[in-house]
């Protein structure tokens, strides 16, 4: 899922929680940069959030490159949280990227490391399974000290 041989395998999961109400948004998080602007701290996903966000106003573009953009929100507070690439521009598509186009702004949630099945590692993106979304997935954000221990 990553372009031009880049590999993420070794960054954190993280869980992805709004600032706002502390709604859990997606257990698939990893820590990203804006690929058209790299002091832009954000968040990304792979796989769509389900049930905890939805599409908000209408597509737009941006200035630095020319993605499709839609920004998104949490369902339970009704806050941006923040956007969907549409439709990725060519530059964004070649550069190295890490195929997620769920990205979440920094200033609207937050991330806490994901344990890996023993309870006791953080889980690695290149350790998580493809396609698992969590159908058990609680919808209140776990405390930070949950996670770390």
């Amino acid at each position: 899922m990553s372009g031009n041989g880049c590999t993420f395998a070794d960054r954190n999961v993280t869980v992805l929680c709004c600032r706002y109400c502390q709604q859990v948004l997606s257990s698939r998080g990893m820590k990203a940069v804006l690929l058209a602007d790299t002091d832009t701290d954000l968040f990304s996903t792979d796989i769509p959030p389900s049930g905890t966000i939805d599409f908000i106003g209408s597509c737009y573009f941006t200035e630095i490159c020319k993605c499709k953009l839609k920004n998104i929100a949490c369902l339970k507070c009704g806050n941006i949280v923040g956007y969907h690439v549409i439709s990725p521009c060519k530059p964004c598509l070649l550069s190295c990227n890490n195929g997620h186009f769920w990205m979440f702004y920094s200033q609207a949630v937050f991330g806490t490391n994901r344990l890996d099945s023993s309870g006791v590692n953080v889980l690695l993106w290149g350790n998580l399974p493809d396609l698992e979304e969590n159908a058990d997935e609680d919808t209140s954000c776990i405390s930070e000290e949950e996670y770390i221990r």
